[in-house]
């Protein structure tokens, strides 16, 4: 029968009528990058064609970009598609809807759309869809309280919404609350599944109860029902890394080791992240080979995860090789990569090589990201050159994330710049800063002012419109501040 089903779906993609797409949603969608921007710009393309789609080619193309992260052109197609087209819209679709709001737009938004259902459409699905933007928004009381309301209503629940609500206890730094739960899904008969079991054994691990782990792993043997998989040896190791029980956590990688029959790469990288944390740098190497075995065309993130290890490791000529290698074999240049390798040498004081390597890097077409920017920002404050540290924020500011958003330095930058230009009764340098800053973060604080305020003092100028500029940033200083104002603001 599945062999029918699936012989039926590709005859309908390869014979469609001139009304459907001649290709694959998804691709259509993909055709110009993964970057939301052009995503959309296709959706849109495709959208006011008119052109006809399958409903289970929406699915799957929902499905592809939730796990791309890529929540508004998802929310568009599923409002679009199942709700102004007339595609059949069933409980599933609710729930998937209601999840892209809460990521799009917001918890409130998924709460009103959960309000406008029909008491038949709010069964499991829709409860538990709200249930996990509850946990995820670490919305403690309304998760407490809804989960409740599921069991008040006799829903028909399975691991997921409790595994949701494991997740928000561990995040919210609350893991003693864990082990009721496992008591009350196994009094009421609920099976533990995988991803159960990892939550528990975090749980354990973060209370130091590394006994209690280890009966958690013996438990899920004897059950049967649920085999360990990479993701539970992999995270038994970091626990016992975490320990410092590096000969238990060597172990558990061998048995992670053994259970990674299809290859998967992100196994392989835990692998050497976690045998890096161990110390072992034979078997980084060895498992390194075993990955350029298994995937010839290694891709970026697997030399970038590869060269990190190493550089932690304090092998920089491994480091250094390991780059060589990716370099003379890569496709397109990434600048995380040499970042990498940029750090290193900013930490060994290195600084001839790793300005070498920015420019290596910006000939090949890869400009300096922010953080390229900020490796040469911590090193110019840690050597005390903080002219220079101030042009390095400036170009991090100026160049942004690499999804758009902005870069803003962290408060303990500001405050040791400021602190540097107060002792040096430099007014010029920190009025510099507090303009470069205004590019970057929406108000500047009380601390900076205060900061910048002592400097006019130390320096022996004044400004007559500093009172003005606390007015018009909504600043209030302290009562010292206040008393040199008085030195400052002359006319």
């Amino acid at each position: 029968m599945a062999m029918l089903q699936q012989f039926g779906r590709t005859r309908s993609v390869t014979k469609r009528s001139k009304k459907y797409l001649e290709e694959a949603l998804y691709k259509r969608l993909f055709k110009e990058g993964s970057s939301e921007v052009s995503v959309q710009q296709q959706l849109n393309q495709f959208l006011k064609s008119r052109k006809r789609v399958y409903k289970w080619e929406v699915g799957d193309t929902l499905k592809k970009l939730r796990e791309r992260k890529l929540y508004q052109p998802a929310l568009k197609l599923s409002g679009t598609m199942v709700g102004k087209r007339g595609m059949n819209k069933t409980i599933s679709d609710q729930a998937i809807h209601l999840d892209l709001l809460a990521k799009s737009r917001g918890i409130a938004a998924a709460e009103s759309y959960f309000m406008t259902l029909p008491e038949s459409a709010k069964n499991h699905l829709c409860y538990g869809a709200l249930l996990n933007c509850y946990c995820k928004e670490l919305m403690t009381e309304e998760a407490e309280a809804l989960m409740e309301k599921m069991k008040e209503l006799n829903l028909p629940l399975t691991s997921m919404p409790y595994n949701s609500l494991m997740t928000l206890y561990t995040k919210n730094g609350q893991p003693e609350k864990i082990p009721a739960i496992i008591q009350e899904m196994k009094a009421d008969n609920i099976m533990l599944d995988s991803y159960t079991y990892n939550v528990w054994m975090r749980a354990l691990a973060a209370v130091n109860d590394i006994s209690g782990v280890e009966r958690v792993i013996d438990e899920m043997k004897r059950d049967g029902r649920v085999t360990g998989d990479w993701t539970t040896y992999s995270n038994l190791a970091s626990i016992y890394v975490d320990a410092g029980l590096f000969e238990k956590a060597e172990k558990a990688l061998k048995e992670l080791e053994k259970r990674n029959a299809c290859k998967d790469l992100s196994a392989f990288q835990f692998l050497i992240t976690l045998y890096g944390r161990t110390g072992n740098l034979y078997e980084v190497y060895r498992v390194w080979r075993s990955l350029r075995l298994a995937f010839p065309k290694t891709a970026n993130i697997s030399y970038l995860n590869m060269i990190q290890v190493l550089v932690n490791l304090k092998d920089i000529p491994g480091a250094e090789k390991c780059f060589r290698d990716w370099e003379s074999g890569r496709s397109t240049y990434d600048i995380r990569v040499a970042n990498a390798l940029i750090g290193a040498y900013a930490k060994e004081g290195l600084l001839e090589k790793a300005e070498e390597l920015k420019e290596r890097a910006r000939r090949s077409g890869a400009k300096p990201n922010s953080k390229t920017w900020e490796i040469f920002l911590d090193y110019y404050l840690k050597s005390g050159e903080n002219k220079l540290a101030v042009d390095c924020l400036a170009n991090a500011i100026s160049t942004g994330r690499g999804n758009g958003g902005r870069w803003a330095p962290s408060s303990t930058i500001i405050k040791t710049l400021m602190g540097h230009f107060e002792q040096e009764r430099d007014v010029e340098g920190a009025e510099g800063l507090l303009d470069i800053l205004k590019k970057s973060v929406d108000s500047i604080g009380a601390e900076v002012f205060e900061s910048l305020i002592r400097t006019y003092a130390a320096a022996g100028k004044t400004n007559s419109a500093m009172r003005r500029r606390l007015k018009m940033e909504n600043v209030e200083v302290s009562e010292a501040s206040k008393k040199l104002l008085e030195a400052i603001c002359v006319e």
